[in-house]
């Protein structure tokens, strides 16, 4: 090749690297540019207040359902895309859940995204929830009582859960609300501390053995006010929300004991659910464990053999 030649390949190189250098440059602008666009729409939640959209959360939360890679990208895609000014985050709840349910080969993480709506799907009066929760701490070696009726110094008080495991003794108050925007306020953590130093003056009515530890607990399914946490934290207390505090909320304890709400499977309607739990039973594994329940609602032997493939996809303790 002559050098004349030579020369002007090199030109041609070295304009085609600069024109990929600035091609590169601009790409990368328009990436900062649509995530500064993203920064700026705000968002509805529940309680009517307006925050940003944060992509992170919609990945974390569908990572937890243990959607695979390629499903969160394509829904993270899609709903930046259809994101505008006011759209509510419940609305990007119902999205995501039907992009996932139609991305993934199995039903299973779209069941475990659900699983807030699912718990709250166990009213409408807080009893399932009750002995849902009560399962739980079964299940973490307690053993556990409902409804008890202890005397206090001033008064008789009706506990939702005595739990009881070596040398701790645990008082519960399940706090069920049927609408996510509602939080359990400081009323409800003044009167719970107020039961429990009655009961404790009178030793909780000999329920306390020598030597033994006490500790009062609020679990609910939503979350606290602000006010009533910082009391909480204060009086002692032990405030369980849905997601706070991290590492041990209600949807951590139910991910690791892997006691999900029957609530939660995708493969049975709203009115299969409820014919369920009027039989008592409010758990994935209460219908593992007895499959007559299905056909006793009145489900085909087909439907019950999806449903039990689901519980068995769905039921399995969080890892990571």
């Amino acid at each position: 090749m002559s050098f004349k030649k030579m020369s002007l390949l090199d030109n041609h190189l070295s304009s085609m690297t600069a024109k990929s250098v600035l091609e590169e440059e601009l790409y990368f602008s328009k990436i900062i540019l649509m995530q500064e666009k993203k920064a700026e729409v705000l968002i509805k939640k529940l309680d009517g207040t307006v925050q940003p959209f944060d992509e992170e959360k919609l990945r974390l939360s569908l990572d937890r359902s243990g959607a695979s890679p390629g499903a969160i990208e394509y829904i993270v895609t899609h709903i930046n895309n259809e994101l505008s000014e006011g759209m509510t985050t419940s609305h990007i709840y119902k999205r995501a859940y039907k992009l996932l349910k139609e991305k993934e080969e199995t039903s299973a993480p779209a069941a475990r995204y659900s699983l807030k709506r699912a718990v709250m799907e166990l009213g409408p009066t807080g009893f399932p929830f009750e002995r849902f929760v009560g399962e739980i701490f079964k299940i973490k070696g307690y053993k556990i009582t409902l409804g008890s009726i202890l005397e206090g110094v001033c008064a008789s008080h009706e506990i939702d859960i005595l739990a009881e495991k070596g040398d701790e003794l645990v008082l519960i108050e399940t706090k069920f609300h049927n609408e996510l925007k509602v939080k359990s306020d400081l009323k409800v953590a003044l009167y719970v501390r107020a039961r429990y130093d009655d009961l404790e003056k009178n030793n909780f009515t000999g329920q306390l053995k020598e030597k033994q530890k006490h500790q009062c607990w609020i679990i609910t399914n939503t979350s606290f006010t602000k006010n009533a946490a910082k009391y909480g934290k204060c009086a002692n207390m032990e405030m369980i929300g849905w997601s706070r505090p991290v590492g041990r909320s209600l949807q951590d304890l139910i991910e690791e004991t892997a006691l999900h709400p029957l609530t939660c499977l995708t493969a049975l309607s709203v009115s299969e659910k409820n014919n369920i739990l009027k039989t008592g039973n409010v758990l994935c594994r209460d219908v593992k464990n007895n499959p007559s329940l299905l056909e006793s609602t009145g489900l085909s032997s087909k439907k019950a053999s999806s449903v039990l493939e689901e519980i068995s996809r769905v039921c399995v303790p969080r890892t990571h």
